[in-house]
């Protein structure tokens, strides 16, 4: 696949006022390379182990790299997620609320945080059930978060339209300006629902290897 060409195919149809998130799990170094080549500076990881071998050693490189933590993400992994990430989008319960807070703390970092929102009521998916959301968003706050908007993942039988829709009906009733939604095959449905980040892997990268 011509990385180049999928890369300035995508940025065509972004445009610039959306953030493009490009989803680097399981790419191989090669890859992060080229996209990184191609002008690409904002990166999401699934794992927070994985974005440590992808990226500590390029940090230093390009210091306007920004990391976004995409993935679920363990209370017992905070410390390494607020020391390696720059924007936290899957906060989705009080218990790690608290463990990043305090890790900010305790590292003098403040990281925008995004609630993620399991807007299909998945029981087998992260995210907090809507009607929990503004309980858990006046909880982050108290403790100090930077809660800068919300987050979502379709269900991928439905159509995700309803889905970006009604994240951004929260996220404009909480006063919140960002809003994540939007991977490699629903993004532009995303923008026009008002997408501020897509999450874009396959689309940039391929079909990324099984990991």
């Amino acid at each position: 696949m011509d990385i180049r060409a999928s890369i300035a195919a995508v940025k065509a149809k972004i445009p610039p006022q959306v953030t493009l998130v490009a989803v680097s799990k399981t790419q191989p170094k090669p890859a992060l390379q080229a996209a990184l080549d191609e002008g690409l500076r904002v990166f999401g990881e699934n794992r927070v182990q994985e974005a440590y071998e992808h990226w500590e050693d390029l940090k230093d490189a390009y210091p306007d790299l920004r990391l976004h933590l995409i993935g679920s993400l363990q209370t017992n992994k905070a410390a390494e997620a607020v020391a390696l990430f720059d924007v936290i989008e899957t906060v989705d319960r009080e218990k790690l609320v608290d463990a990043l807070a305090g890790e900010m703390d305790k590292q003098d970092r403040s990281l925008p945080c995004f609630i993620q929102v399991n807007t299909g009521r998945e029981e087998q998916k992260s995210g907090v059930m809507p009607d929990m959301l503004d309980s858990l968003f006046r909880y982050a706050i108290d403790k100090g978060l930077d809660i800068t908007g919300l987050m979502c993942i379709p269900p991928v039988d439905q159509d995700p339209v309803p889905h970006f829709k009604m994240l951004k009906d929260m996220a404009q009733k909480l006063g919140l300006k960002q809003v994540s939604m939007g991977m490699s095959a629903d993004y532009e449905a995303a923008i026009a629902q008002g997408a501020t980040h897509v999450r874009v892997g396959s689309a940039l990268f391929g079909e990324r290897a099984l990991g």
